[in-house]
């Protein structure tokens, strides 16, 4: 899914995620993951994604609207039984 919250580029969360963790503190290292070459080539376009200050800002207002549980009801139950 590509994301319209950015001013220059329409850019996936594999690529616009680990320049945002990295903004957030210097000592964190994004660790991506993945079993497929496509995603992979994505992943490894992060590097080339400078996020400007008003893209940080558009994630931090966009994520601020993310509300509920983090589960299910039922997904809850599953977890640490």
């Amino acid at each position: 899914m590509h994301w319209p919250l950015f001013s220059t580029n329409k850019l996936c969360s594999s690529t616009w995620v680990p320049p945002w963790l990295i903004a957030q503190k210097p000592w964190i290292v994004p660790i991506p993951g993945t079993t497929k070459l496509h995603r992979l080539e994505e992943n490894l376009g992060a590097v080339n994604v400078e996020l400007t200050e008003d893209d940080l800002r558009r994630i931090d207002a966009a994520s601020s609207l993310a509300r509920g549980a983090r589960y299910s009801e039922g997904a809850q139950k599953m977890i640490d039984r």
